[in-house]
């Protein structure tokens, strides 16, 4: 059960990707820090799968814990083959929002007039609606 949760707090934090932007986990700011403290021992892939892969092995003993041996085993493959391709874990960190300065926000008015049509089709209407 010790692996289990060790599993958990490893897995739990989303990596930041390389194109596009990622959506943090909830709480998931927490677990960041903690797993940037480990430094490379957490970011690096290769050892997320040697880890992966000597935690399925205990559990392969026993019939109970097929299942998460074979789950252990395919993410210990993922890992490697994310690792190969030189990627690694990147926490997400949060840009400062900044303020919006209050000129920019107020915009100028409309320069022209808005189209309106000629003066002659203007008085037509009224007739047009009473008749």
């Amino acid at each position: 059960s010790a692996a289990g949760v060790l599993v958990c707090l490893l897995e739990y934090p989303r990596s930041k990707r390389k194109k596009g932007s990622t959506m943090e986990r909830c709480g998931q700011k927490y677990l960041t820090a903690v797993v940037k403290v480990f430094g490379p021992l957490t970011r690096n892939y290769y050892i997320r799968a040697i880890l992966h892969a000597a935690l399925a092995v205990p559990a392969g003993f026993l019939l109970s814990t097929i299942l998460g041996t074979v789950c252990l085993g395919i993410a210990s493959g993922i890992y490697l083959l994310a690792a190969v391709r030189g990627e690694e874990w990147r926490p997400i960190e949060q840009k400062p929002r900044e303020r919006p300065h209050v000129g920019d926000t107020i915009k100028q008015p409309p320069s022209n007039p808005p189209p309106r049509p000629p003066a002659d089709a203007r008085k037509k209407q009224p007739a047009e609606v009473g008749g």
